[in-house]
């Protein structure tokens, strides 16, 4: 029973914390973060099994976590207001070419990471950017002007 409620403890505080660093830091796992995150997965499960190494306790610290995010996505789906508070709300982050400064500080992003998620798409200037919405997996959704979609006249 202590590793079930070890396990529905360390779920939390991961959730909160993952949410609490932004989306696009989710988003942009780099192969550093990645082993990282393998790391503190192995610390975590330290934290969860009390230096137990057996099947049985693996087994239910995995299904309290596997059963803890199915009820956050059970949660989302049949109470459709609890949706922002677990998945979070997109953000628009350029609106008429404008980048809105005060959004992308608090998404803790810079002007810089747009340009490049910009570029990645193709788009050379922001102006040419009707509206750019930061998603809440952590990508961007641009729609661009139709001067900016239309080949150039020969």
């Amino acid at each position: 029973m202590e590793v079930l409620i070890r396990a529905i403890f360390i779920f939390v505080f991961l959730w909160i914390a993952i949410r609490l660093s932004g989306k696009r830091e989710v988003a942009q796992l780099s192969a550093f973060d990645m082993i990282l995150l393998i790391t503190v997965g192995d610390l975590v499960s330290q934290a969860i099994l009390q230096e137990e190494y057996s099947v049985t306790s693996a087994v239910i610290a995995v299904s309290t976590f596997s059963l803890a995010g199915m009820a956050l996505a059970w949660l989302g789906l049949r109470f459709p207001r609890m949706r922002p508070v677990l998945e979070g709300n997109p953000r628009v982050v350029v609106r008429d070419g404008e980048p809105l400064l005060e959004v992308l500080a608090s998404e803790r992003m810079s002007i810089s990471d747009l340009h490049g998620a910009a570029r990645e798409q193709g788009i050379r200037r922001l102006r040419d950017i009707e509206l750019c919405v930061l998603e809440t997996d952590g990508t961007f959704s641009f729609f661009t002007t139709t001067s900016a979609t239309d080949p150039a006249p020969n």
